[in-house]
């Protein structure tokens, strides 16, 4: 290498890392969104950033780190700099079930990363195409047990939440039934109007359209009680599957991260969220605001790991690195 080179490259990078610094300092954060912009999450995080700025007196920026399930995001902010220059906003099964279906996990979160706050809510919801001869959960089984050739269920994905769900079911009912991964929720819903296949687990907000319209009838819900959105809808749990698998936002920082700036933007995002206009605009996308300490989000990824775990870990599930 060109000696001139090499020392313009170890003067430059102490100034960068100054000028990471500085930009810290100065009030920008960014607020790290591990996919794609357009859906809930990202209006949800827009929104989120709209509200806290002022309040922080901080400018707040949404970047969306796209690619492997969440994970590209997670790691960018796993390794960034713990000066309050990075938050991460993701769903809760990201941080709780990627760690267990990674065959080697990329990151842990109790150690890599400081709760900030459980945002918003949402949940899930078992679709069915309506010509199906089944007016609820009980009936479909019923339906299920005598067409066994037509026991086939889509997911958004594989490794996640509906995906195990699929894998409860399973197990509850004591019967067969076929996984079929797609992208995303509304290719599912377009097979189930179609007959290409009996069942679908997708988010209640992305059903709820085509459900109003009868193009698909949603006959249980992921909730411990009946959603606020469909509250014809009976839970799982009513139906007689011992399950509530909601999913969530939360917001996190690096570990090491300043405790006071921590502490300052948990009570920033609960203010927000507790503000009318921003409850009316995140139910409007299906989602239902939360908000709440520190201490609040860990209690809740706890429980999700204690619930999850063992289901993940009976479908011996594993993703390679």
């Amino acid at each position: 290498m060109d000696r001139r080179k090499f020392m313009a490259g170890c003067i430059g990078l102490p100034l960068l890392a100054q000028a990471g610094r500085a930009q810290a300092q100065a009030g920008l954060s960014k607020i790290i969104f591990p996919f794609a912009a357009g859906a809930g999450g990202d209006t949800l995080c827009r929104l989120m950033a709209q509200e806290m700025a002022p309040v922080l007196q901080r400018t707040l920026v949404v970047e969306n780190r796209t690619g492997g399930d969440g994970l590209i995001g997670i790691k960018a902010v796993k390794g960034g700099s713990p000066d309050g220059s990075m938050v991460l906003v993701t769903t809760g099964p990201t941080m709780y079930l990627l760690p267990m279906v990674e065959a080697a996990p990329s990151f842990d979160t109790a150690r890599d990363f400081m709760p900030v706050s459980l945002l918003a809510r949402f949940e899930f919801a078992l679709v069915i195409n309506p010509a199906i001869d089944a007016t609820d959960f009980k009936s479909f089984v019923t339906w299920l047990r005598a067409h066994p050739d037509k026991a086939s269920f889509g997911v958004p994905s594989n490794g996640t939440i509906p995906h195990f769900m699929g894998s409860k079911l399973e197990k509850d009912l004591g019967m067969p039934l076929t996984r079929v991964p797609y992208r995303g929720s509304a290719p599912i819903l377009n097979d189930i109007i179609g007959g290409h296949i009996s069942f679908g687990i997708v988010t209640l907000a992305d059903a709820l359209p085509q459900h109003r319209a009868k193009g698909v009838k949603i006959i249980a819900a992921s909730s411990a009680e009946r959603s606020p959105f469909a509250p014809e809808v009976p839970t799982l749990k009513e139906s007689g599957i011992d399950l509530v698998a909601d999913a969530w936002y939360g917001m996190w920082l690096p570990a090491g991260s300043p405790p006071d700036f921590a502490s300052k933007l948990g009570a920033a995002a609960s203010a927000a969220l507790a503000k009318l206009e921003v409850k009316e605009k995140l139910t409007a996308i299906g989602l239902i605001p939360v908000g709440s300490t520190p201490e609040g989000l860990t209690k809740e990824l706890a429980a999700n790991i204690a619930l999850w775990q063992p289901i993940v870990k009976a479908t011996g599930y594993k993703i390679e690195n």
